[in-house]
């Protein structure tokens, strides 16, 4: 801890995490990736030391792919991203605590300044470590921001620090580096978000490492996050793009904690391509299918790492809707469930009142069954064929309740389709969090 504060970390949330879920908290060893380089700093957009600014440097360009928030009002730097139509980029900077959403002008004329800023500045950098220098371009630069709605956007805090950033950055990564980046980008988060897996294109093993940001306001689509995927493998933006899209739908679109969506939602996945393996073209090659899975495992480990931190949380709720007519009806009956208030509040109580799941189930809109309708809490019936199970025991429920981890399963008979979602509980902590979120 001692060596972590020193780094100037967001330690105060971190520490103070009230968290039962222990198990989601234990960060896998994130090594070196060739072609990426970090620095984390503090540039005071919180009015303190912790770190508040993450740039990642990629000396020869990287392919890139993203998906961003489906708001119909979203913040300046995904306005700048999607302008930005580049076949390799070279940078990406992301900065906590100020959303620049509601900015206007200024929010963009801004990233337009930072960035050429940050071009001219890097491309000196390849001028004294490349030996064949790179001129770096504005628009080769993209940009990453959360926090708080419609404030002005700091502009010269973040210029002034650009130096101490780039100066810094590593070019050999360990545990810690990407420990501090994912504690760079944190806000109510109590907790940084990494993952990683190592898998084969073809015969070649290659890294896939994953860092990510969200706590609330998280719900599809796509979930109010920021997420960065880093690989070594050679992909093309256009297989990159369908690998991620194909990916989200049971990972980041299948977690939700308070029903809300953001303005600044961002997934990005990057291809460093130090790695030389077989060419691949499209994504139903079988060379792919390792990584494709790897990537699935990356995503849902994340997402899963962001329910679990959500604001206020004492409970990490797996939702199975099973045996529907189609998968649409599954995820909204999940999804019914998963952003009941009420359902949410009985659970942080720890009181099994299933009467709250048939309310959300009725008001999904789905057409079901009444008489095969079955619920399982655990491995606990609690409703058989429509009617309270004859094993039902309230004694034993309220015991199971008391779990960190709580698992819903509804079993609709009605089909073959299925859906999970993930949430956690609403507890009086997410009221005060969110009701002090600016003081």
């Amino acid at each position: 801890i001692i060596f972590l504060n020193s780094m100037g970390i967001n330690l105060s949330n971190f520490l103070s995490s009230k968290s039962q879920n222990k198990r989601m908290k234990e960060f896998q060893d994130l090594d070196h990736i060739d072609g990426v380089s970090i620095s984390s700093i503090s540039a005071s957009l919180y009015n303190s030391q912790r770190d508040d600014l993450v740039m990642f440097y990629f000396r020869d360009g990287v392919n890139h792919a993203s998906v961003y928030t489906q708001s119909k009002i979203v913040s300046e730097n995904i306005k700048w991203n999607l302008n930005k139509k580049v076949k390799k980029i070279f940078s990406l900077l992301i900065n906590t605590r100020n959303a620049n959403c509601f900015t206007g002008k200024q929010g963009y004329k801004s990233l337009e300044k930072i960035a050429e800023l940050i071009a001219e500045k890097l491309s000196e950098k390849q001028k004294e470590d490349e030996e064949s220098p790179k001129k770096i371009k504005s628009k080769e630069i993209i940009f990453g921001c959360t926090g708080t709605i419609g404030e002005t956007f700091p502009e010269e805090k973040i210029k002034i620090k650009l130096d101490d950033l780039i100066n810094q950055l590593k070019y050999t990564q360990n545990k810690y580096i990407w420990m501090k980046a994912a504690l760079g980008m944190m806000t109510t988060d109590t907790q940084p978000k990494m993952a990683m897996e190592e898998c084969f294109i073809g015969n070649s093993e290659v890294k896939i490492f994953g860092i990510a940001k969200g706590s609330g306001m998280i719900q599809p689509n796509m979930a109010t996050t920021l997420a960065y995927i880093f690989t070594d493998a050679e992909l093309s933006n256009d297989v990159l793009k369908k690998l991620l899209k194909k990916n989200l739908a049971s990972t980041f679109n299948a977690i939700s904690c308070d029903g809300d969506t953001s303005t600044n939602d961002m997934i990005s996945v990057f291809s460093t391509g130090k790695k030389k393996h077989s060419q691949i073209k499209n994504i139903n090659d079988e060379k792919i299918k390792n990584f494709d899975e790897a990537l699935n495992k990356i995503l849902l480990n994340l997402a899963k790492r962001v329910v679990a931190d959500g604001e206020g949380a004492s409970k990490f709720i797996t939702i199975n809707v099973i045996n529907c007519k189609t998968e649409g009806d599954a995820k909204k009956i999940a999804f019914s469930i998963a952003n009941s208030s009420l359902v949410k509040t009985a659970i942080a109580g720890e009181d099994p009142n299933w009467g709250r799941i048939i309310m959300a189930i009725g008001k999904s809109n789905v057409q079901i069954k009444v008489e095969k309708l079955t619920i399982k809490f655990g491995n606990l019936f609690i409703i058989q064929n429509g009617k309270l199970s004859i094993n039902y025991s309230e004694a034993e429920c309220a015991e199971y309740m008391k779990n960190s981890n709580i698992e819903i399963t509804v079993d609709i008979l009605n089909g073959s389709k299925k859906f999970t979602a993930y949430t956690m509980d609403l507890t009086k902590k997410y009221v005060e969090i969110n009701a002090d979120y600016r003081s």
